[in-house]
C-alpha cells in the first residue's frame, strides 16, 4: 500500500467521523483523544532520527485508535525497514475501521485491551520501536477492583506499585516494559502532570532507575495539542536499557518537539533528587534558584468557606439590605459566586468592601431573638420571614444557636475556587484569587489562611504578596486534579486537604 498524505487525510477524516459519533462523556471514559496529524508526523520523524538505520522495526501501538502513529511510520520509514508492526484498541468502534483502513500493510491490529493482553513469551516477538498516546482516563473512572487489577499487574512487570490517584496512562507506561526488547525505543505522548503531581513519583522512579530516558519535551500550556482535551502534553522518550554511569536527560520546552524554544540537559543524579520537573526546560525559571518548593498546607490553614444553609435569605444585595431597613451592623461583606466574579483580584473601598459590580452582604446576628426583638424590631421582622418560610428548620439552621448566626469564617487574601469544569472560556478548572478586601466568602470557595511563618514574612514585605499570589496560579491544573477529584460531565472539585497537598513554587521570602 502506497502511504500519501491523502491516505492520512481520509484516516484523519474517518477518525473526526467515528469521534462525533460518540459523545463526549463516552470518549472521556474511555480516554479517547486522537493524536493529530501534524504531531504524530513530528513524533516519527524525531523516531528515525534516534533509531538505528541498519534495523528492522518491529513497531507496537498499545493504544492504536485509527493509526495516526502507524499512518507517520510509513510515510517517515522506508517500507523495507518495517518488519512487524502491531497494534491494540480496546473499541471496536476505531479498531474496525483501522483494520479497513490498513488492510493492505502489515498491521496486525488486536481489538481487545492492551493491559489484559497475553504477555509475548519470547524476545524476538518484542517491540524495537513503541509509539504510543495511551488513553487519558484519571483514576476516579476506574473501579476498586480495577485499580487493584492493574497495580498488581505493574508490580509484577516493573516491581513498582503505583499509586490508587494514578491515571491509566501510568498503567499502560509500566506494563508495556514487558513487551519491549532490550534496547527499545520508545516514544510516548502523555500528559506534563506525571512531572509534577504526587502519583507522577514512581513514574519517574521507573524512567529514572530502569531504563535510560532520553528526552523529556513539554509543550507550553497554551499550546493545547488536542482540541478536545484541555490538556498540557510532554513527549516522553527513552530507550529499554540501564542508564549508563553520568547518563544526562535533555529536557525541552516550548515551540514543538523538532524546533523547542529551550533546551537543558539535566543528570539522573540531580533528577533523582527533584520532587517536581515541571519547571525543568522552562525558559522562564532562569531564576529558579529564587523560589523554593512548599506544600500549601505548610503555607496555608485551609477552610471551605462558610455554608449559611439558605443563602437566597442569609445574602442580600444593598438594595435589599436599605428595602428591609436592617441595622448595617448586623452585615459582613460576602463575595459572589464565581461565576459572577468576573477579576482575580479584588480591589477595596475606603470600609474594606469589595469594588465588585454586585457587592453582596451576609446577615449574621448572634444575639438571642427575645434582644433582636426588644432592641431592632425591622431585623426581627426579617427573621420572622425565615421562621413562616422554613428557613429556621433546615438543617444547618436548627444546629446552630441562635439558627441565624453564621460560622467564622474572617475574609482571607487568597482565595481558590471550589470546583469547576476545563471547558470553560479560562480553560482551567480552579481559580487563585487575591482578595484585598474585607470580604468573606461561602463555600464555593477554599479559605487560604497565611500560617504565622507566612504572614510574618508578608508583614515585613507587604509587597511580596502578590508573588505569592502569581505563585499560586502557577500550579499546574494537572497537579490540582490530580489531588482532587472528578464527576460526571468533567466537573472537578478540590477539598482543603486536597489543595494542602498541592506544591509551589514560592519566591523567597524568609
Amino acid at each position: 500500500m502506497n502511504i500519501t498524505k491523502a491516505t492520512e487525510q481520509t484516516r484523519a477524516l474517518r477518525q473526526f467521523q467515528l469521534d462525533e459519533a460518540k459523545t463526549q462523556i463516552e470518549r472521556n471514559k474511555l480516554g479517547q483523544f486522537a493524536t493529530p496529524t501534524d504531531l504524530a508526523s513530528d513524533i516519527l520523524k524525531y523516531a528515525f532520527e534516534l533509531f538505528p538505520t541498519n534495523l528492522k522495526i518491529r513497531f507496537l501501538d498499545p493504544a492504536f485508535g485509527t493509526g495516526s502513529f502507524y499512518s507517520a511510520l510509513l510515510q517517515v520509514f522506508p517500507s523495507s525497514q518495517i518488519a512487524e508492526a502491531v497494534g491494540y484498541e480496546i473499541d471496536p468502534h476505531y479498531g474496525l475501521e483501522a483494520i479497513s483502513l490498513w488492510r493492505d500493510t502489515p498491521l496486525r491490529l488486536n481489538i481487545t485491551d492492551f493491559t489484559q493482553a497475553t504477555l509475548p513469551n519470547s524476545d524476538y516477538k518484542k517491540a524495537n520501536l513503541l509509539i504510543c498516546n495511551p488513553p487519558y482516563v484519571r483514576h476516579h473512572h476506574l473501579s476498586r477492583v480495577e485499580k487493584q487489577r492493574l497495580q498488581s499487574k505493574t508490580l509484577q512487570i516493573i516491581g513498582i506499585k503505583l499509586s490508587k490517584l494514578a491515571s491509566l496512562y501510568c498503567h499502560f507506561l509500566s506494563i508495556s516494559d514487558a513487551w519491549m526488547a532490550d534496547n527499545c525505543l520508545a516514544g510516548w505522548l502523555i500528559p506534563s502532570g506525571f512531572m509534577d503531581v504526587n502519583y507522577g513519583q514512581q513514574v519517574k522512579e521507573y524512567l529514572l532507575n530502569q531504563v535510560t530516558l532520553l528526552r523529556v519535551h513539554r509543550f507550553h500550556p497554551n499550546d493545547v495539542q488536542f482540541e478536545d482535551a484541555l490538556v498540557s502534553s510532554a513527549v516522553v522518550w527513552f530507550k529499554k536499557a540501564l542508564p549508563p554511569a553520568n547518563h544526562h536527560v535533555e529536557f525541552s520546552y516550548g515551540g514543538s518537539l523538532t524546533e523547542p524554544d529551550f533546551r537543558q540537559h539535566i543528570s539522573v543524579e540531580v533528577l533523582c533528587d527533584k520532587t517536581k520537573w515541571i519547571k525543568i526546560g522552562n525558559v522562564s525559571n532562569k531564576t529558579s534558584d529564587n523560589f523554593q518548593q512548599f506544600q500549601l498546607k505548610d503555607l496555608f490553614t485551609i477552610k471551605r468557606g462558610l455554608a449559611t444553609g439558605a443563602n437566597n435569605f442569609f445574602v442580600l444585595t444593598k438594595q435589599q439590605v436599605t428595602a428591609y431597613q436592617i441595622p448595617t451592623e448586623f452585615f459582613k461583606p460576602i463575595l459572589p459566586s464565581p461565576r459572577y466574579l468576573l477579576v482575580d483580584e479584588i480591589e477595596a473601598n475606603n470600609v474594606g468592601n469589595p469594588i465588585l459590580s454586585q457587592q453582596l452582604f451576609l446577615l449574621d446576628c448572634h444575639l438571642p431573638l427575645s434582644e433582636v426583638k426588644a432592641k431592632y424590631p425591622m431585623l426581627w421582622e426579617y427573621l420572622q420571614m425565615g421562621v413562616e418560610n422554613g428557613i429556621s428548620d433546615r438543617y444547618l439552621c436548627r444546629h446552630r444557636s441562635p439558627w441565624y448566626s453564621q460560622e467564622n469564617r474572617p475574609p482571607s487574601p487568597f482565595l481558590c475556587t471550589y470546583m469547576g469544569r476545563q471547558d470553560t472560556k479560562r480553560g482551567r478548572p480552579f481559580r487563585f484569587i487575591l482578595n484585598n478586601s474585607q470580604a468573606t466568602a461561602t463555600n464555593v470557595y477554599l479559605m487560604l489562611y497565611p500560617k504565622p511563618v507566612l504572614t510574618q514574612a508578608l508583614s515585613q514585605n507587604p509587597e511580596k504578596i502578590k508573588q505569592v499570589w502569581q505563585a499560586l496560579n502557577e500550579i499546574s491544573d494537572e497537579m490540582l486534579m490530580g489531588e482532587g477529584r472528578v464527576y460526571g460531565g468533567g466537573l472537578y472539585k478540590l477539598e482543603p486537604k486536597e489543595l494542602g497537598n498541592a506544591i509551589a513554587s514560592i519566591p523567597l521570602l524568609f
